[in-house]
């Protein structure tokens, strides 16, 4: 079954069985772009849209569509594909001034109508190919228009975004009855950003919004972006060979653990102390990366909004460009424990007075750039900081610290 007819039919059930129960959620007293109350912004973040035309993408119940009508004076439409989803919103809101309801596939209405001031989803987007919902939604929305995306982050399982375009079984829960299995696109915040960028967007903040028990490992992305006019035709330029160019470049992280007793060191098979850290792939943010190369390192469970990033470090090494992002993790969960398969392994906190001979070139460089007191000697790397960290300078020279 296709993924979109097998999400189609899991809302329908879902409707279904609301409007067994009777069930209308009641119209909320501001906009929750999460499931839980009072986490995030409200209405503000979609600009002036008093008598403006409004677009509820996958509008289910119709609640937020009447919150903008009745509190903000907005013209909202809601579409919804599932026709059980869409007769709850109907049948209990036929009669308010300012929103109506269709009933149909968002890109196709798209196609037919007049393009729109602003639009939102809440929670919905991710169950569309963003491949096809991404271009029609810069189709059906005028220049400048903002575009407000809540999506799923990390789920009741812990499972982080994905950095691939693919979908993957996500399921919606209900009390008292099965839960009923969908595919989802959850993907990372850079990757939302790139796509929104490939399809004539421009993405202003991305925030990941927490569950207000901190125990509960769900997160919800917050991202607004902006639909950006369209650029007159230019010439284009020459277009690049097919074939992939030769490796002459090497991006990596490395995180830094500061606990009671001390940083985070691991040994390497070759013998170095080593900070957790690696290889960033391909589509991945340095957020993630320090999170992914953390828990396969050594076990630790740590989320992207945990890490601050410091900066890049730059030096050459045979012939190769290395930039290298140091990391500060500030919280995290479990014990670091040897993983199977891994390289580096035998994790161990050693205080800052006492660091250990035989670090690791690259992570002496992030420690000395973190803390350049450190009496830590290695080849130097010129380092960056972003806009939190310290001054540009570059490490190791001058008697190399």
């Amino acid at each position: 079954m296709p993924v979109e007819d097998m999400n189609t039919q899991a809302w329908t059930v879902y409707g279904q069985r609301q409007l067994a129960r009777a069930y209308t959620p009641p119209i909320p007293d501001q906009m929750a772009w999460a499931p839980w109350e009072g986490v995030g912004p409200g209405a503000e973040i979609l600009g002036a849209i008093t008598a403006r035309r409004v677009l509820d993408i996958g509008s289910g119940a119709g609640h937020h569509a009447v919150h903008l009508a009745q509190a903000h004076g907005a013209h909202v439409t809601g579409i919804e594909l599932s026709a059980t989803q869409h007769q709850r919103a109907a049948s209990t809101h036929a009669d308010v001034q300012g929103v109506q309801f269709a009933q149909g596939d968002v890109a196709d209405y798209l196609a037919e109508a007049e393009p729109f001031d602003a639009a939102y989803a809440i929670g919905t987007l991710a169950f569309i190919d963003p491949h096809r919902a991404l271009p029609a939604l810069r189709d059906g929305l005028r220049a400048n228009a903002p575009l407000i995306l809540s999506l799923l982050h990390t789920d009741l399982h812990g499972r982080g975004p994905s950095t691939e375009v693919a979908s993957r079984e996500q399921m919606i829960l209900l009390r008292d009855d099965p839960p009923l299995p969908t595919q989802m696109w959850v993907l990372a915040p850079q990757l939302w950003e790139d796509l929104l960028t490939e399809y004539g967007f421009r993405v202003e903040a991305i925030d990941l919004l927490n569950h207000p028990d901190e125990n509960a490992p769900v997160i919800q992305q917050l991202i607004r972006a902006r639909r950006l006019p369209d650029m007159p035709v230019r010439v284009s330029s020459r277009p690049r060979s097919t074939r992939p160019p030769v490796a002459h470049a090497a991006v990596g992280v490395g995180a830094i653990l500061l606990s009671e007793d001390g940083i985070l060191l691991g040994r390497h098979r070759r013998g170095t102390l080593e900070l957790p850290g690696g290889t960033v792939e391909a589509r991945e943010s340095f957020e993630a990366a320090v999170v992914r190369e953390l828990g396969e390192e050594t076990g630790l469970i740590a989320r992207p909004s945990d890490v601050t990033l410091l900066g890049t470090l730059v030096d050459h090494v045979e012939g190769v460009l290395r930039v290298t992002v140091g990391a500060l993790v500030n919280a995290w969960r479990g014990q670091p424990t040897t993983q199977p398969d891994e390289s580096v392994g035998e994790w161990a906190w050693h205080p800052l007075d006492q660091l250990p001979d035989g670090l690791f070139v690259c992570s002496a460089q992030i420690l000395t750039a973190w803390q350049p007191e450190l009496p830590i000697n290695h080849t130097p790397a010129h380092f960056t900081p972003f806009a939190h960290g310290t001054q540009t300078t570059r490490t190791g020279v001058d008697g190399l610290r």
